[in-house]
């Protein structure tokens, strides 16, 4: 398979995979917007962090940056029995910019930003990585799936821990 596509399209060339981009976009606004609107707390969480999981995360991302604008043009994909995919990775981006839309107009606490959508746990977590490995999935992008199996991983066992902290935490606040 050849993964980067750079095979005749009609124009001679390659495909920019614009589905790549629109999904970098939807991932990499409200993270940039974020960066200003932190929940309270946050820092003491970040120092306790698991090192493995962080670098993990870290990888994970710059893999799944780099593949997803340069590997697959994604709009070029035949009609097939994995098409239905396409459309439930959008929903899956959709979903993820509405928990930030809902995480800018709440309190900004560690709940909050943590919280989940639609019976979806730690949706600012997970929602990225089910978008990212259905478009893998699609695409029949290896290197994609496996680069968004590295990311969730790190991302979600990072978040997931963060949560269990908060859980523990306030647990322990009640019972004193």
């Amino acid at each position: 398979m050849n993964y980067f596509n750079f095979g005749n399209q009609g124009n001679g060339g390659r495909k920019f995979p614009y589905i790549g981009l629109i999904f970098l976009t939807m991932l990499t606004v409200p993270n940039i917007i974020w960066t200003k609107n932190m929940p309270k707390d946050y820092e003491k969480y970040v120092d306790n962090e698991n090192k493995f999981l962080l670098s993990l995360e870290r990888v994970g991302e710059v893999l799944v940056t780099a593949i997803s604008l340069l590997f697959t043009d994604y709009s070029s994909v035949k009609m097939s029995s994995r098409s239905y995919l396409l459309p439930f990775a959008f929903l899956a981006m959709i979903l993820y910019e509405i928990y930030w839309i809902r995480y800018f107009k709440s309190e900004k606490t560690m709940n909050d930003f943590y919280s989940g959508i639609v019976g979806i746990p730690l949706a600012g977590a997970t929602l990225p990585v089910i978008a990212y490995l259905l478009l893998g999935i699609y695409s029949k992008n290896i290197p994609l799936i496996v680069s968004v199996i590295i990311l969730g991983i790190g991302h979600i066992g990072i978040h997931y821990n963060h949560k269990k902290e908060i859980t523990d935490s306030s647990t322990k606040s009640k019972s004193e």
